[in-house]
């Protein structure tokens, strides 16, 4: 170690070297954003960021998102250098199986990472929701002289996520909202992987932040410690959302790699990455090497993270001591438990009534609101057709953050990726809505929830070629099938209003899964049955005949009734046939041998299943002898009616079909 070069460049070099012999030793990964966003790590982590590495959970803590999920190498030195539970020993195991240190950062799965990132732009999102969360909670929960919720949502942000179009919807919600606890940190190396970003990305970056409404700071090298450390400090002293353009480079320090699109994700190579060690006197062996004192500066984070964890929780005390009542309230949601009886407030739907489950979901929603007060959310600027608007509650907005409406406009992508984030902060149940048709806009963010385990809610209406007039581009077809394929996303189909009732109360009983409520447009008939359906069980025996079924009918949503309707037929006719309710094809997969095969015994080979939408996912219910009613094109424009009975969805069609298998 140089005794010329300061403690300060030092530590910086030690998260270089670190994260690119994690590189280097799996040769796998990405060497250029943590070598070159290395000092801007180091301010924010060293001179900003509140946490505690002892107790990652810390419910004050500043948040810290690497919104450029492939530099994860980075994100691990950081954690490891400050005395989170990460072992060198994991670092040396980086990209490898059943490590903890994987080539994208995943929540659940490290202490410290607070966002699954890496696809682009989603990190970037989930910090608004963070500070949106934030903004809420403080705003519910904090009294004068008890400032209980106040921290901070920081970000280093890269090129790529700037260029993604979710970062933009969601940018332009935050300077509306002035999330002013939100620092995003701007990796400007203006390199990407095609080469330098002149060729597609020339936009001012800094003039479209103005115009969303931020503070934009400018630092010209990301190098300099103390202009990063102006600019944060800068930052927290306003009241709109921040960027800080900061000027970096790629590979920082690469001789030959440096500045170029070969710095961004092939390993530096043994010799490149020992001239760049020599350049600045560190030792080319051992990899992994970490002075002392370095390590011993880093360290100071576990007694600073003591001291003010110690101090909120004094702070805390005194706050209970005040308000018992919103300091047990506060804890439970942090718990991520409901409150007691919450399920008393469940409406029931008298049979013989006509709704649509997008109308029993807005009634069911408004029921449980103040029961369940940490259910805050919104629509993807469809809230009168989604139904999922609270009554006797405000929005949120800048001046009103204690509203629990939420105006997402028009970005269905933004909107997913925001109530992920609300989530991953935690303290709030939220749920997002637009139309099934464009759940497409939001799949990069259902898929991110699903991995990381988040217990969100997603409202998606107009469910079915339903929607008549509008037409092929709003009737979804495929989309069902598509979101069942996702793995870890609950997706319930509900044929009557009690139905929607119950899979509400499956959507907030989840701890780890997202769902995905799928609700007509169109009235249904709600269907005589006792109490609550089962709809945890994914499918249940509607009706069943007098003997041994002949016949077996399946059904989701809409179609339920269509089914019962040619069941009467064919019973009439003298068939034995049972009707079979499934409103969640992965929920009825997940349970137990004995119970799919009470539903559908093996024995009965005729199987018939009837959904409006494409087939994919149902043959292996209906068997190689059953067949499915399905919708194998697209829709068509006319009144909803005339577009069901065209494409075969008549009492008439099942009864033939039915029989065909007999």
């Amino acid at each position: 170690m140089m005794k010329s070069e300061s403690l300060q460049n030092q530590a910086i070099n030690a998260i270089r070297f670190l994260s690119a012999d994690m590189v280097q030793q799996a040769n796998s990964g990405h060497p250029g954003l943590p070598m070159g966003a290395a000092a801007l790590a180091f301010t924010v982590w060293t001179r900003h960021l509140r946490h505690n590495p002892a107790n990652p959970s810390w419910p004050n803590r500043d948040r810290f998102i690497l919104s450029g999920g492939h530099g994860s190498a980075l994100l691990y030195a950081l954690l490891h250098l400050t005395g989170y539970d990460l072992p060198l020993d994991e670092l040396k195991n980086f990209r490898q199986w059943g490590s903890r240190t994987p080539g994208h950062p995943e929540f659940g799965l490290t202490p410290g990472v607070e966002t699954t990132t890496g696809p682009l732009g989603q990190g970037f999102a989930n910090g608004v929701g963070m500070a949106l969360a934030e903004a809420h909670l403080a705003a519910v929960f904090n009294r004068p002289g008890h400032a209980i919720v106040d921290h901070y949502t920081y970000a280093i942000v890269t090129d790529g996520d700037l260029m993604e179009g979710v970062s933009a919807e969601a940018a332009s919600l935050a300077g509306h909202w002035q999330l002013g606890k939100l620092i995003y940190l701007y990796d400007d190396n203006r390199i990407s992987i095609e080469g330098s970003t002149d060729v597609a990305f020339t936009e001012d970056r800094a003039q479209r932040f103005a115009a969303y409404g931020w503070q934009v700071l400018h630092v010209d090298d990301g190098n300099d410690v103390d202009a990063v450390d102006a600019a944060i400090r800068a930052a927290k002293a306003d009241p709109r959302p921040s960027l800080i353009v900061c000027r970096t480079h790629i590979g920082y320090g690469l001789p030959h790699k440096q500045d170029t699109p070969k710095a961004h994700g092939e390993p530096p190579g043994d010799e490149e990455l020992a001239a760049a060690k020599e350049q600045v006197g560190w030792p080319v062996e051992p990899r992994f090497y970490i002075p002392d004192d370095v390590r011993d500066f880093f360290h100071q984070a576990l007694r600073r993270g003591a001291e003010q964890e110690a101090d909120w929780q004094a702070r805390f005390a005194a706050y209970h001591q005040a308000y018992p009542d919103l300091a047990a309230e506060f804890e439970r949601r942090l718990k991520g438990q409901l409150p007691a009886g919450w399920e008393k407030s469940l409406p029931r739907f008298e049979p013989g009534l006509s709704l649509a489950t997008r109308a029993a979901s807005g009634k069911v929603l408004n029921a449980i609101a103040a029961a369940v007060p940490d259910l805050v959310g919104g629509s993807a600027d469809l809230a009168p057709s989604n139904k999922t608007w609270l009554n006797d509650y405000p929005a949120f907005q800048k001046d009103t953050p204690q509203g629990r409406n939420i105006h997402f406009g028009v970005r269905e992508h933004g909107m997913a990726a925001i109530v992920n984030g609300m989530a991953y902060h935690g303290g709030l149940r939220p749920y997002g809505a637009t139309f099934l048709v464009f759940s497409d806009y939001m799949r990069g963010a259902l898929r991110v929830a699903s991995l990381s385990h988040l217990p969100v809610i997603w409202v998606l209406t107009h469910d079915s070629i339903g929607v008549g007039e509008d037409g092929p581009t709003h009737q979804p077809v495929e989309h069902l099938a598509a979101l069942r394929a996702i793995p870890n996303l609950t997706v319930i189909r509900p044929a009557d209003a009690n139905e929607t009732a119950a899979a509400w109360k499956v959507a907030l009983e989840s701890r780890g899964t997202p769902t995905a409520l799928v609700l007509s447009r169109q009235g249904l008939p709600v269907l005589p049955f006792d109490g609550l359906p089962p709809v945890e069980k994914g499918a249940y025996v509607l009706r069943d005949a007098d003997r041994t079924p002949d016949l077996i009918l399946l059904a989701s949503g809409s179609e339920v009734s269509l089914t019962l309707s040619a069941a009467d037929v064919l019973t009439d006719e003298g068939l034995a046939v049972r009707v079979v309710s499934v409103p969640s094809l992965d929920l009825f997969a997940a349970q137990d041998k004995a119970y799919r095969e009470r539903v559908l015994p093996t024995a009965v080979t005729a199987r018939l299943a009837i959904e409006a939408g494409v087939s994919q996912g149902w043959w292996r219910w209906v068997g190689s002898r059953g067949d499915v009613l399905s919708i194998e094109r697209y829709g068509a424009s006319a009144p909803g009616k005339i577009v069901f009975e065209k494409f075969g969805f008549t009492v008439e069609n099942v009864v033939r079909k039915a029989k065909e298998l007999l």
